[in-house]
């Protein structure tokens, strides 16, 4: 496992659960906007926490924590990441998985063998949009839209998110999206912050309204829609 970032305590990121947040390293997406843009542009061998390091520290955390969330950069690009997940099952963790849901038969694999309990996915923007909002121009959507069927078949717990920025999101395109994954029982929409850290340049949120806005076009087609970062 290529470990860049241990967060040893957290109660924002695993709803329900008092968790440990793992930072995997590498992406096959460019987002202009994300956060974690170091965690996928400068990786450095010396950055690397051993994996050994953190699976002693979630040994030895057992009566306090409760969940671990795997999430980078994208996760589903380790190799190993089920040997690793196998570990933690076994220590009684729940585990929270985020992904761009672009490794539908790996997401698969890892929930039909118990691996994952909760699965964040992130969809970018409606199908017409997306290439250009993952920084992959003409990209093809359709291990996306494998990813969102299985998801949907309702094999684990799982949300939708959207990060929303000015830049790339209309509220017709979130409507769009919306009937994308129509009937998924969570969506949350999701303002962009600048880490400072951007992959993008010039990039902004949506103003308050705007978000409020795309909350109440997408809650037709989802059973719950919200926002975070309002």
């Amino acid at each position: 496992m290529q470990i860049h970032g241990f967060q040893k305590m957290t109660l924002l990121d695993f709803p329900g659960r008092v968790a440990a947040t793992v930072f995997t390293g590498g992406c096959n997406f460019r987002c202009p906007f994300c956060h974690n843009a170091l965690l996928v542009t400068e990786l450095k061998e010396s950055d690397v926490i051993p994996t050994q390091d953190v699976v002693s520290y979630l040994e030895k955390r057992t009566s306090l924590l409760d969940g671990v969330c795997l999430t980078g950069g994208e996760p589903l690009l380790q190799p190993d990441i089920a040997s690793f997940l196998r570990k933690i099952k076994e220590m009684g963790y729940a585990v929270k998985l985020d992904t761009n849901g672009n490794s539908p038969s790996k997401l698969r694999d890892l929930v039909e063998e118990g691996l994952v309990d909760y699965v964040a996915m992130d969809v970018k923007n409606c199908r017409e949009k997306y290439g250009e909002t993952i920084g992959i121009p003409n990209f093809d959507v359709s291990k996306i839209e494998e990813s969102i069927r299985f998801l949907m078949s309702g094999k684990v717990d799982f949300e939708f998110r959207t990060t929303v920025v000015k830049e790339f999101h209309t509220v017709e395109n979130i409507e769009s999206l919306a009937k994308w994954i129509e009937g998924a029982p969570k969506y949350f929409l999701q303002n962009f912050t600048d880490s400072g850290n951007l992959i993008g340049e010039n990039l902004n949120e949506v103003g308050k309204e705007t978000l409020l806005l795309m909350r109440d076009a997408a809650s037709h087609y989802v059973k719950l829609c919200e926002t975070r970062g309002v």
